[in-house]
C-alpha cells in the first residue's frame, strides 16, 4: 500500500452503499466519497496543479473529507484551515504555505476569497453539481509512493508563525494499519468524532475509516457542552468507538452526561492528545465496565501516536496513567542532556524513530533541522530522528511514564502551543509593555502576566483576533512590575508561584 486513496478505491467497490461519513446534514456513502473526491482531483489536475499544497476551508463534514482525499488522488497534498481561525492566522499560513488553489464552499467562498489574495478559489457545490464521467479519471492520476506528502498541518509556532507539520502517506498507513489491526476495527465500527478535521487526532476516525468500510458520524463542536444530548446522539447512530481528547472526556463526566438514561454501546474509549486524569478516567470505567480504554501519545510529527497503553489495571485518582509502549514500525529512545541514553527509571526526552515520522516542517528547513537530526546513539549511517521536547520515563515494569515538557511548549485541550506565540500576540497589543503566559496544570489553564496601560478588556478583544479559541488565556493578571531573575530574564518560575 503506497497512498491512502488505495483503501477507499477497494473499500468504494466492497461497500458502495455503506454510510462513510455523516453528521447532521448529510450521510455520504463510499461511492459517493470516492465520487465527488475523483471529481475535486480532475479538476486541480485540469488546472496543471500537481505535488502541491492544496488549502481546504470548510466545516467539518463529509465534503470536507472528499476535498481531502481529492488533493491525495491528484497527487498533492492538503492542509485543513479552521472556519474559527482567526484570518490574522489563516494569513500567516498562507504565507508559509503558499497553496496553489482553496477548495471551500459556496457558503464560506466570500470569506476565502478575502485572505486567498492570487491564489484561486475552487467552490466545491460548482464541481460536484456538473457533469462528471469517473469512468476516464483513475487513468489520469498521477503516480503516488509512499513518501509522498500527505497533508500539512499548522501547529504553534514559538516566533509567533505557525509551524506545517509534513505528514507522507507512509506514516498515515503505518499508524492506520497498526490501529486497526491492535484494535479489531471492521466494518461494524461506528466511531463517534470529536476533534476537528484540522487536528491531528481526527486521522483514525478518517483513514480506519476509509482502510476498514467502518462508519464515522463527524458530532458538531456545540454538541459537547450538551453531554446528555450528545450521548443520546451516539446511541442513536449506534456509535460504538470514540477517539477524543481528555478533556471531552471531562466535560461529559463534569455535565452529567454518564448520567443520561440513553447510553451509546460503546466497546472502545480511546483518548490522546494531553494528560488523562484518573479521578474521570474512573467514572467513564465504571459506567462502561466492558469496554476497553486506551491512552495514546503522540506528537503531531508522528501521526498522532505512537505509544499506548491498555488500561486494564485499577488507579487511584491521583495516580499517573502511563503511556505506555510504542506502536508498531516506531522506536523511543530516552535521550538525557548529554545524549546518552537514559538507563531505566532516569528521565529523558522523548525521540521518535520509525516509519511514522513527518517529513519536516514545510518551507522551514531551520526548524526542520533543529527537531529532526541524526540519532547520536547511531553514526554510522544517516538515521533521522525526532526530538519532542517532551520529557519521560520508564517504570519498573518497563511502562513509559510522560513526565512533562522540557520547554515553553504546553498540551492544552488537546492542542499543542508554544506559549510565546501568544506572548507573541499579545506583545502586539497597543499599551502592553511586557508579558509572559504561564501554564497552570492543576487548572488546565493559560495564565497571562503583563505590565502596561493595555485596558484588560481590549486586550481580551484583541486576542480574539490573533489567536485561536484554544490559545486565548484563561485568565490574565496585571503586574505593576515583571520578576526578573539573575539573568535578567522573566523569572516565570516566580510567575508560577502566583497562580
Amino acid at each position: 500500500m503506497n497512498s491512502v486513496t488505495k483503501y477507499l478505491d477497494i473499500t468504494a467497490k466492497k461497500f458502495p452503499d455503506k454510510i462513510a461519513f455523516g453528521n447532521d446534514k448529510r450521510e455520504m456513502t463510499f461511492k459517493e466519497l470516492r465520487r465527488e473526491a475523483l471529481i475535486v482531483a480532475e479538476t486541480l489536475l485540469e488546472m496543471n496543479i500537481s505535488k502541491s499544497p492544496v488549502a481546504v476551508f470548510f466545516e467539518k463534514s463529509p465534503e470536507c473529507v472528499a476535498a481531502f482525499l481529492g488533493a491525495a488522488y491528484s497527487g498533492n497534498f492538503y492542509t485543513p484551515l479552521d472556519t474559527k481561525m482567526p484570518s490574522a492566522r489563516i494569513e500567516k499560513i498562507m504565507d508559509t504555505l503558499k497553496p496553489k488553489a482553496v477548495i471551500t464552499t459556496s457558503e464560506l467562498a466570500k470569506e476565502a476569497e478575502l485572505w486567498s489574495k492570487d491564489t484561486p478559489v475552487i467552490v466545491y457545490e460548482d464541481i460536484v453539481n456538473a457533469d462528471f464521467n469517473e469512468a476516464g479519471v483513475p487513468e489520469k492520476l498521477p503516480k503516488v509512493i509512499g513518501e509522498d506528502a500527505l497533508y500539512v498541518l499548522f501547529t504553534s509556532g514559538s516566533t509567533g508563525n505557525p509551524k506545517g507539520v509534513t505528514i507522507p502517506h507512509r506514516a498515515a498507513i503505518n499508524y492506520i494499519e497498526w490501529f486497526v489491526k491492535e484494535f479489531d476495527i471492521d466494518e461494524t465500527t461506528i466511531f463517534g468524532n470529536q476533534s476537528s478535521l484540522y487536528f491531528d487526532l481526527s486521522i483514525q476516525d478518517v483513514y480506519a475509516t476509509l482502510k476498514t468500510g467502518s462508519s464515522t458520524y463527524l458530532i458538531d463542536r456545540a454538541m459537547f457542552s450538551f453531554p446528555v444530548e450528545l450521548m443520546s446522539y451516539m446511541a442513536k447512530k449506534s456509535v460504538n468507538t470514540i477517539v477524543w481528547v481528555p478533556s471531552a472526556l471531562c466535560v461529559v463526566v463534569s455535565l452529567k452526561g454518564l448520567m443520561a438514561k440513553k447510553l451509546p454501546p460503546l466497546k472502545r474509549v480511546l483518548f490522546c492528545g494531553e494528560v488523562m486524569p484518573n479521578k474521570q478516567l474512573n467514572m467513564w470505567r465504571k459506567t462502561y465496565s466492558d469496554a476497553l480504554f486506551v491512552n495514546l501519545y503522540g506528537p503531531t510529527e508522528a501521526c498522532d501516536a505512537i505509544t499506548y497503553y491498555t488500561v486494564n489495571s485499577k488507579f487511584s485518582d491521583d495516580e499517573v496513567l502511563p503511556i505506555g509502549k510504542a506502536i508498531d514500525n516506531v522506536e523511543i529512545i530516552l535521550l538525557k542532556d548529554d545524549d546518552s541514553e537514559a538507563k531505566n527509571g532516569e528521565q529523558g526526552e522523548v525521540c521518535i524513530r520509525g516509519a511514522s515520522l513527518a517529513l519536516g516542517y514545510f518551507n522551514d528547513p531551520e526548524k526542520t533541522a533543529a527537531a529532526f537530526c541524526q540519532n547520536p546513539l547511531q553514526l554510522s549511517y544517516p538515521e533521522i530522528i525526532y526530538r519532542t521536547g517532551d520529557l519521560a520515563h520508564y517504570n519498573e515494569m518497563g511502562e513509559l511514564i510522560y513526565d512533562c515538557r522540557k520547554d515553553f511548549q504546553i498540551k492544552h485541550m488537546g492542542h499543542r502551543i508554544e506559549l510565546g506565540e501568544i506572548e507573541t500576540a499579545v506583545s502586539s497589543v497597543a499599551g502592553i509593555d511586557r508579558n509572559c503566559c504561564v501554564y497552570d496544570e492543576k487548572r488546565q489553564r493559560i495564565t497571562l502576566f503583563y505590565t502596561g496601560v493595555a485596558d484588560d478588556n481590549i486586550i481580551a478583544e484583541s486576542l480574539k483576533k490573533l489567536l485561536p479559541e484554544y490559545m486565548l488565556p484563561g485568565k490574565r493578571i496585571h503586574l505593576d512590575e515583571m520578576p526578573l531573575n539573575l539573568n535578567g530574564k522573566i523569572d516565570r518560575a516566580l510567575l508560577k508561584q502566583k497562580l
